[in-house]
């Protein structure tokens, strides 16, 4: 299967890693890429890691580095085993989702009694596609980043949260990693920072991180 996409770069995703608890023995990613992610995690611990991923270049080399790997979207019809998973992670893949929610959703069987959604999603406030929709007046897509162009969802803090919790999914933490905002050149932003530093406090980062688990 052929899927026209950026060549986004394979990393460790080393903050994402290390909210991974301890004790996980077996972890299923949606939208593994290349499987970075997953063999940092084989690098530090002894856990089976499951990817899925759409794109047959990234996921060959995944194959290589990961126990198993789904060559398709995420969806109901895949061989992956119901109640097997301690975690299961999306690092920034569930934005190119047209149905997100059906995903969340379907991750409740796949995971086991006590498991957990790991999510990661770029956050839409941040402070440079805030000043590129107010100051530029313009929402011009991009290769990359929060306006990514293959990007079919975007998020806010609260509207993350609003997904989960309507699937009945408990939010157990959340948090913003990538910080990314102090530029002295900028007289508004160090103005706003300054004055609105509570309205201001979730434009500081890239991306926002839930956990979450199915409510008992």
């Amino acid at each position: 299967m052929e899927f026209d996409r950026p060549k986004y770069e394979d990393i460790d995703r080393l903050p994402l890693v290390l909210l991974i608890p301890k004790n996980t023995k077996k972890i299923l990613d949606i939208g593994c890429n290349q499987g970075g992610f997953g063999l940092s995690l084989k690098n530090l611990m002894d856990i089976e890691v499951w990817g899925v991923e759409p794109d047959e270049q990234a996921a060959t080399v995944a194959k290589e580095r990961l126990d198993n790997v789904i060559v398709d979207f995420f969806h109901s019809g895949n061989p992956i085993p119901d109640n097997y998973f301690d975690v299961i992670t999306f690092n920034d893949s569930l934005e190119h989702m047209p149905d997100p929610a059906s995903a969340l959703e379907l991750c409740k069987k796949k995971l086991k009694t006590g498991g957990r959604i790991h999510c990661c999603v770029p956050n839409m406030r941040h402070i440079d596609n805030l000043e590129h929709l107010f100051l530029e007046k313009d929402w011009r897509y991009e290769e990359f980043g929060i306006r990514d162009k293959t990007h079919l969802r975007f998020f806010t803090l609260k509207s993350i949260v609003r997904l989960f919790e309507n699937l009945e999914l408990n939010v157990v933490q959340t948090m913003f990693i990538n910080e990314k905002w102090w530029d002295s050149k900028k007289l508004l932003r160090r103005l706003l920072y300054r004055f609105f530093p509570e309205l201001m406090s979730d434009t500081k980062h890239i991306q926002i991180v839930v956990i979450a688990e199915p409510k008992k």
